[in-house]
């Protein structure tokens, strides 16, 4: 798929896409893969991508290229297929790690119920970005695009995704696209500095 001289293409199990895909999930994230899997975080997400069947997989991703050179991606699946993953490819990644990663969803267990809240009837957007210099030329507009299509295709009825309290100008140009604010995480714990609004959009 091309548009305005950025073309879409599936991701590929190689671990140098891998880091790419960990760098842009940590970025997005602000920080949290880091904090979760510490400094080798892309690294170990790059050996979880090339796996099959979990949420950080190639699977799920596409990527945008300009020039031919990777400009940004989307990471996605149904809610269907979200209670279908397994969380073994990331464990078995992290290693030694893995004590850590569980020490940090145990401290962040009330942001990480997130998840679990995904419909079934939803296709979820984990995340979406675009190269820094790049911003503004359309290419986010464009991997949007793809996933409310794959999301369609998919039989899904609504495109769903949080994002953080902080992210104003992501949080706009959500709306900006018909979304809407759901609901508000954590619920009842604050965390502070954490703070994300579920927003959804019925797919026509």
């Amino acid at each position: 798929m091309e548009h305005n001289s950025t073309v879409l293409r599936a991701a590929k199990p190689t671990i140098n896409e891998g880091f790419v895909c960990g760098h842009y999930l940590n970025e997005v994230a602000e920080g949290f893969f880091q904090l979760m899997l510490g400094i080798r975080y892309a690294e170990i997400l790059a050996h979880a991508y090339t796996q099959p069947n979990h949420s950080y997989s190639f699977e799920n991703v596409l990527f945008a290229e300009c020039d031919g050179r990777i400009a940004g991606m989307a990471l996605g699946f149904t809610g269907e297929q979200h209670r279908k993953f397994s969380v073994e490819p990331l464990k078995k990644a992290a290693g030694i790690r893995v004590i850590r990663m569980k020490i940090v969803n145990l401290l962040f267990a009330p942001m990480m119920q997130i998840l679990k809240t995904i419909s079934t009837n939803d296709y979820y957007l984990l995340s979406i970005a675009v190269e820094k210099n790049l911003r503004g030329k359309g290419i986010g507009a464009t991997l949007m695009d793809f996933i409310e299509e794959r999301a369609h295709i998919n039989g899904s009825k609504r495109l769903s995704l949080d994002v953080s309290a902080k992210n104003e100008g992501a949080r706009r140009l959500y709306e900006h696209r018909g979304m809407n604010i759901e609901s508000q995480w954590p619920k009842r714990i604050p965390i502070p500095g954490m703070k994300f609004y579920r927003m959804t959009k019925v797919i026509c």
